[in-house]
């Protein structure tokens, strides 16, 4: 509802929540005021109005006085606020499937719609407004009252606690009888892709005062590892789940199945979690008395907003729209977010502009859709979720996950550091501090654990460096065709050089025995799939139901692993190996056998672990036939992205591997001193070692053994594709 509207309620809830006879009074008394406060600048903004827009009228054709002139404007402003209040909340909920940002414009319509009723139901007609002219008069109408609501509620708790419940779709604290108070509930918030030293940085340069503030007051500030696929998928994951086995890249080709696997598709997201909770046989993090908003995966949670695995759903139990609903049903939300939406839209194309006239290298194509892509993310997914947890924080939820992708998005295109992606983190740290603040309202004491899943690695991409694409150096090794454009690069002509070059090679080789070798291939084999996921690319062989060996793809295509291996822009191949099992190639013909890698050889540059996150990932089922992790310079903290960001993650290199957890003192440490948090599935037991602490939802410290299927209440309940 409006913020007109919005005292109405509060006038309501005034009255009858007091605990005696003076306290109703005054009470009353304050409503009285905030009501005629209101309706008297509500009417003042109707009469400026009316003398600024010309086809906007509260006077009769023959003319009024001023006096009745003001009383019809007091008369249409009454009316607009019992409208807003009493309608606009049943209108939104009609339009619960309808997209995001379809439902973010259409409010302004809606609204105006309210007002021409308001208009109508003047008396004598002195009341006319156009269409147009209405929407703008409306959302005036709605931004001034819901600003003066607020300023005339914030130094009465009371007041500003109804208001906060209402904003965030709740009337009421949950039964204190069902919530035991002393019972600290939990708050993760992931912002998503920031990075330890990002994180660190931002808080010594003043962007993240909130942050700046939990730390002086005693919170532990603990880097963890990622693994090899140091992406949004694989980690959430195995965060909220307790495993991410089998998820080697963001996506992935699964030859049993023929099914292209993207992390952020619905139909994908859906069967990752349905893998992940038959395997560990328990619903989730969340499983019990949970929450889950902005999330790739619900968590287990009952409770869900904007999940991808819910939004899935057909028909009526898609609950992820709830919070949409309950944010847009106040129009003042709709107007604020959607002058924040096109304010940003605006600053992307002005700060897209100057990087393009200053030439600023690396810089990518950010137009199209990328504007209002960057828009909802950093403000329409920002404000919903927010709202979405504030409200969880109000009805005494015992633990709430929510994911803020501001970061990541903006960096993608405008890399991790800059301008850019400072203002973000500072918009995302009044965000924490607007939580905190709902905090000290909520029925319960709340812990907030802030988090991230991965950061970004900045530099040029693989394309931009080196004139061609992986699939292009791909099919050059492969000896299939390229474009004239690669072929015309200097990196293109090199391709092909030393294809040849290994291929001459190749030839020389002796011929091997054996059973293995000796088996024939496909005459005619398909292409080969070329995937990329930030900085680690994944090349498959469709038409070889297994897992290729090093000796059959040299068979097949003698060029293209020594094409590979040996380009400057590739760091490090993995392969299976017929002799060795699976091997890891780098440049200069070094080749080590996973069963005897270490952090050094050919993985020395990318940092401690980077050997045990390569030999797990080579365990996975479904790892492709040939995994291509980027070069990385440790001077520079550069990789190349196999697609277009030039902050990018998904591999090995850099900060994308060195995501952060941040929490408060009353928590247990997440290691013991001198250990490292290594993994997802371990931040993920972490994670439900505090919820014990705080007799939160009694869940399994560690996860059963998977068994063959899992209880039918563990499974999510979004059924996985046919």
């Amino acid at each position: 509802m409006s913020g007109w509207g919005d005292v109405w309620a509060e006038g309501a809830g005034g009255v009858g929540d007091g605990r005696g006879r003076d306290r109703r009074w005054r009470g009353a008394g304050r409503t009285a005021v905030r009501v005629l406060s209101v309706w008297g600048v509500s009417t003042l903004t109707l009469l400026v109005l009316a003398g600024l827009l010309p086809d906007f009228q509260l006077q009769s054709p023959g003319g009024d006085s001023f006096t009745r002139t003001a009383l019809t404007a007091a008369w249409a402003a009454g009316a607009f606020g019992l409208l807003t209040a009493l309608v606009w909340p049943l209108v939104v909920r009609a339009f619960l499937l309808v997209p995001a940002l379809v439902l973010g414009l259409l409010v302004f319509f809606l609204n105006g719609s309210l007002l021409l009723v308001a208009l109508w139901l003047i008396p004598d007609g002195r009341g006319a407004a156009d269409p147009e002219t209405a929407v703008v008069v409306a959302a005036v109408m709605s931004a001034v009252a819901s600003a003066t609501s607020t300023a005339l509620a914030v130094r009465d708790d009371e007041a500003y606690r109804r208001r906060l419940y209402r904003q965030t779709g709740r009337t009421s604290p949950r039964d204190p009888r069902s919530v035991p108070a002393p019972a600290p509930g939990t708050v993760f918030v992931q912002l998503d892709g920031v990075g330890h030293e990002a994180l660190r940085r931002a808080v010594a340069d003043g962007l993240m005062p909130t942050v700046a503030g939990w730390l002086d007051a005693g919170h532990r500030l603990t880097p963890w590892r990622t693994d090899w696929s140091s992406q949004t998928g694989a980690s959430q994951l195995g965060i909220l789940h307790g495993t991410n086995e089998d998820v080697p890249a963001f996506r992935w080709y699964e030859k049993d199945t023929g099914r292209l696997m993207v992390s952020n598709r619905p139909a994908s997201a859906v069967e990752l979690q349905r893998r992940a909770v038959r395997r560990t046989g328990d619903g989730g993090l969340l499983s019990l008395d949970g929450a889950s908003r902005g999330n790739l995966f619900s968590g287990g949670a009952d409770q869900v907003a904007l999940v991808l695995t819910v939004a899935a759903r057909r028909g009526r139990r898609n609950r992820s729209r709830a919070g949409y609903v309950a944010y847009f049903a106040d129009p003042a939300n709709a107007v604020r977010t959607a002058g924040s939406l096109v304010n940003e839209v605006v600053r992307e194309l002005a700060q897209s502009t100057r990087a393009r006239l200053r030439r600023e290298t690396p810089r990518i194509r950010r137009g199209g859709t990328y504007p209002f892509v960057r828009a909802f993310a950093t403000v329409v997914e920002r404000d919903v979720v927010v709202a979405a947890v504030m409200g969880d924080m109000l009805a005494g939820r015992t633990a709430v996950y929510a994911d803020l992708v501001a970061y990541d998005e903006v960096a993608h295109h405008s890399g991790p550091r800059g301008r850019d992606t400072d203002q973000v983190l500072r918009r995302l740290d009044r965000s924490l501090g607007l939580v905190a603040r709902v905090a000290e309202h909520a029925p319960r004491p709340y812990r907030i654990v802030l988090l991230s899943d991965h950061g970004q690695s900045p530099g040029e991409t693989f394309a931009g460096a080196y004139g061609l694409t992986l699939k292009d150096l791909v099919r050059a090794g492969c000896g299939l065709p390229v474009s004239r454009r690669v072929g015309r690069t200097r990196s293109g002509a090199e391709a092909r050089d030393a294809a040849r070059d290994a291929l001459r090679s190749a030839l020389h080789r002796p011929v091997e025995t054996g059973e293995e070798t000796r088996r024939e291939l496909p005459a005619r084999p398909s292409e080969p799939v070329v995937l990329a996921s930030g900085n680690l690319g994944l090349i498959s062989f469709p038409d070889v139901p297994h897992r290729m060996t090093r000796e059959e793809i040299d068979r097949r295509h003698p060029a293209l692993l020594r094409t590979l291996a040996q380009h400057p822009g590739i760091g490090f191949l993995l392969v299976a190996s017929a002799e060795h099992g699976s091997v890891v190639m780098g440049r200069d013909g070094v080749e080590v056998p996973v069963a005897e890698l270490a952090d050094d050889g050919p993985l020395a540059v990318f940092g401690r672990g980077a050997a045990d996150a390569v030999r797990r990932t080579d365990g996975f089922p479904h790892v492709a036939d040939v995994m291509v992790n980027s070069m990385y310079d440790p001077a520079t903290g550069t990789v190349h992205a196999f697609e277009e960001q030039i902050g990018s993650h998904g591999g090995l290199g850099g900060e994308q591997s060195r995501p952060f957890l941040l929490s408060p003192p009353e928590l247990s440490p997440p290691v013991a001193e001198g250990e490292e948090l290594v993994g997802a599935e371990h931040v993920h037991r972490v994670l439900r070692r505090w919820l014990r602490e705080g007799d939160g939802p009694q869940v399994p410290l560690a996860p059963p053994a998977a068994p063959e299927t899992a209880p039918e209440a563990a499974r999510p309940a979004a059924p996985g594709p046919p």
